[in-house]
């Protein structure tokens, strides 16, 4: 899409496993960005003449065009947090949203453009307004409001229904995942980033099920699921409402368009 449409519609990538990015109205956000190594092409033989981010990841190219960027980290697990962001503030103007308990390294402590969140905090940089939500693991889960747009990436946040679980912490699981849902439940949700982990076996779709029953979202993108694409076909073909699409992801890059 030609970006003197870019006003008009949220241009979204997936990058691979949580990390995606989201283009709107020369704005860049990036949530949870990980793996660094572009993915292979498929034909070697081809130059590629696409930009970066179609290869899953964030280089220079990715700011072109861009007026202000904002970086989102959910929590420091290593397939959330890579240390790479950083060096994205030689390339554009950045501001960082991160959970509170990622700890940073010294060179970064007195970095003026970085936001260290808890749950349940607000945040308002520029003209984006920042909610942070729980986890039913580590982090923060976040919903993000911009130029008419909403986007809610839930990080870790997950319905965790392992078997090795006993009953009562399956209930526990539950629980606390649909106690942080609640909480949004009134929200008008454009773009929902949430997992459909396929290592829950048959549970992997209830975390975004009950999303979709509940909110609403017009887009749901799965995460967290590495490179097991089949998946967010199987989700998408089960789970897609008439007010929910659910995006089949294919491979990694891959660019969906939500027109507002």
């Amino acid at each position: 899409m030609n970006r003197e449409n870019s006003n008009k519609c949220a241009e979204i990538f997936h990058l691979f496993h949580s990390a995606a990015a989201v283009r709107y109205k020369n704005k860049l956000f990036v949530f949870d960005y990980y793996l660094d190594q572009a993915a292979d092409l498929e034909n070697d033989s081809q130059e590629f003449s696409g930009e970066s981010m179609e290869l899953g990841v964030i280089r220079e190219d990715s700011f072109r065009g861009i007026d202000k960027a904002y970086i989102f980290v959910s929590h420091s697990h290593h397939d959330h947090y890579n240390k790479v962001i950083f060096d994205w503030n030689n390339f554009a103007e950045c501001s960082y949203i991160m959970a509170e308990e990622v700890e940073l390294d010294a060179v970064y402590r007195d970095w003026d453009n970085i936001y260290q969140l808890s749950k349940d905090e607000e945040l308002e940089i520029d003209s984006l307004q920042i909610n942070t939500y729980g986890s039913t693991d580590q982090g923060v889960s976040f919903l993000i409001k911009f130029g008419g747009l909403s986007v809610f990436h839930s990080g870790d946040l997950n319905w965790w229904k392992w078997k090795k679980f006993s009953p009562r912490v399956q209930k526990r699981e539950e629980r606390e995942y649909k106690r942080e849902i609640k909480k949004i439940e009134d929200e008008k949700i454009d773009i929902a980033f949430l997992p459909v982990d396929p290592r829950l076996e048959e549970n992997y779709y209830l975390a975004g099920k009950y999303f979709i029953e509940k909110l609403r979202p017009k887009l749901f993108i799965p995460l967290h699921f590495a490179d097991n694409f089949e998946i967010t076909a199987e989700f998408s073909r089960k789970y897609s409402t008439e007010y929910s699409r659910a995006a089949e992801i294919s491979r990694r890059g891959e660019k969906l368009i939500y027109m507002l």
